[in-house]
């Protein structure tokens, strides 16, 4: 009873109303991806008090996507987030980020090639991993143009810290549609989504 007890009072908080927050947050979450491109923000629904050195954003969008049947891969090792995570949503931690449903990567320099990811199949698609990938900024970076479904035109956006091959991998994999990653890039409270659906060039 000591230790649990000592478990408890060390766990990072989820959120302080927790069917309203997660609500919200998937709200959020849903529009990034339905218009990729513009920046969403994830407000203030997580007690300052954080253990995790996670981005905000992402521990937000873990904690309203996740529950016991979805399989999260760290890139990173984080005792913190991993706990708050199997605490507060029941899912599971894999050591494989081929078995994940969700992967959250802290450090983008790390990413792993994306093949080595669920791309899901054509029977079911849906079963793909989403990616949440850290990056130091999502404004100031190369620019890279965006077109396909929910953009009216194109959008731009400039994220700082991910590496090259992030946009050629993603390439490759757009003949495998409906297969393929849906990925956040995060940054404090706030993301961008990039559906597969969506096609990017850098500029």
């Amino acid at each position: 009873m000591e230790n649990s007890q000592i478990a408890l009072s060390t766990l990072t908080p989820g959120f302080t109303d927790p069917v309203h927050d997660t609500q919200a947050v998937f709200r959020t979450l849903l529009d990034a991806l339905s218009r990729p491109g513009p920046i969403g923000v994830i407000e203030s629904v997580l007690p300052e008090v954080r253990a995790t050195r996670a981005e905000p954003a992402a521990f937000a969008a873990l904690l309203a996507l996740c529950d016991y049947a979805t399989p999260v891969w760290l890139a990173q090792p984080d005792t913190a987030l991993g706990s708050a995570l199997r605490f507060h949503t029941g899912a599971p931690l894999v050591d494989e980020p081929g078995a994940a449903a969700f992967a959250y990567i802290h450090d983008a320099n790390a990413l792993p090639s994306l093949e080595s990811f669920g791309l899901g199949t054509a029977e079911s698609p849906e079963q793909s991993v989403t990616l949440l990938i850290r990056v130091e900024a999502l404004t100031g970076g190369t620019p890279v143009i965006l077109t396909g479904p929910g953009i009216l035109d194109t959008e731009t956006i400039s994220p700082v810290g991910l590496p090259e091959h992030f946009w050629h991998e993603r390439a490759a994999l757009a003949p495998l549609f409906p297969c393929g990653i849906d990925c956040y890039l995060v940054c404090g409270t706030r993301l961008i989504g990039l559906p597969r659906t969506t096609q990017a060039k850098v500029n």
